[in-house]
């Protein structure tokens, strides 16, 4: 690690003393806001009233009774959360001084803060080319610098190769036993069918994907002569970015990415934030609150996936 590079302490104290702090203002405290749904076991069924979150219908009873009944449910005293960590190569990138990597770490420690502090407790899987590092969940300051510094101490990997976000969708949904607030943390560069894993994943968990990028990645400016390296194959292609051709074509193939990967998030019925390397973490987090409120009141049949874009 540099000398420039904050170690994981001064990441949580700088966490703990004014981004949590200012979440806290603008949430009001409300922190169930981001992880409500979770910790419930099925208590009964009644008729659905007007002001009920629609992801509570029982689409199987309201077909028989032809009336709209929804699950009432008790509350657990804790939540479990685990975070499932995407630390290919992809994610060393950063056309600025922050990576998507760092992004990453600061999400997870503001996340795992707000939820340890509440008795909660959090785990997290590791996935650079195979899912290689397990934490079991735990609670406290300890643990969540166990995952600050498990997860910036790994060294930039050496193998080659597209990433399989399938695999660790797939094995976290062994090691997860019981129903769990699952962050799926990924620039989602990944070979396809992780859709699927994703898909059957929410079937017994809350899964909320939050898809890191970096403004580079979407648009590419006019720097004349460059050599673009493919971060996880290594290979490289010198291309000329003041050709206006090019960066139509390297336009059309974002939009086609864009428009993929947004089917992707709703095929598979997730929640999605999109944070840029240039977001404030604190901001991005606020406005997703705001938008997973909304999503209660949608009048659409049964659970919408919500999806956070990008401003």
């Amino acid at each position: 690690m540099s000398e420039l590079t904050p170690t994981p302490e001064a990441v949580l104290r700088r966490i703990e003393l004014t981004v949590l702090r200012q979440l806290d203002g603008m949430l009001h405290g409300d922190y169930h806001t981001l992880f409500r749904g979770l910790g419930m076991d099925l208590a009964d069924l009644r008729e659905y009233h007007y002001e009920d979150d629609v992801r509570h219908i029982d689409w199987n009873v309201t077909a028989r009774m032809q009336t709209p009944y929804v699950r009432e449910y008790y509350e657990e005293r804790d939540v479990t959360a685990w975070f499932l960590l995407d630390l290919s190569a992809s994610e060393d990138f950063g056309s600025q001084e922050v990576t998507k990597r760092s992004q990453a770490a600061e999400v997870v420690g503001l996340l795992s803060s707000m939820l340890t502090r509440h008795g909660n407790r959090v785990g997290a899987l590791f996935y650079g080319g195979s899912v290689d590092t397990v934490i079991p969940s735990g609670s406290g300051r300890r643990h969540v610098l166990q995952i600050l510094h498990r997860m910036m101490a790994r060294e930039r990997l050496v193998h080659s190769g597209a990433t399989r976000l399938e695999d660790l969708l797939k094995t976290s949904a062994q090691v997860m036993k019981r129903r769990s607030l699952v962050f799926v943390i990924s620039d989602f560069i990944s070979q396809p069918g992780w859709e699927k894993a994703m898909a059957l994943l929410t079937q017994r968990h809350d899964v909320l994907a939050m898809r890191l990028y970096d403004p580079l990645e979407m648009e590419l400016p006019d720097l004349g002569l460059l050599t673009m390296q493919d971060s996880e194959t290594e290979e490289q292609l010198l291309v000329d970015t003041h050709d206006h051709a090019f960066r139509s074509r390297f336009s059309a193939a974002v939009t086609r990415r864009e428009d993929a990967l947004h089917e992707a998030f709703a095929n598979a019925g997730v929640d999605v934030l999109e944070l840029s390397t240039e977001d404030m973490v604190v901001d991005a987090l606020v406005r997703f609150s705001e938008l997973r409120k909304g999503r209660s009141r949608l009048m659409a049949g049964g659970s919408l996936p919500m999806h956070m874009g990008r401003r």
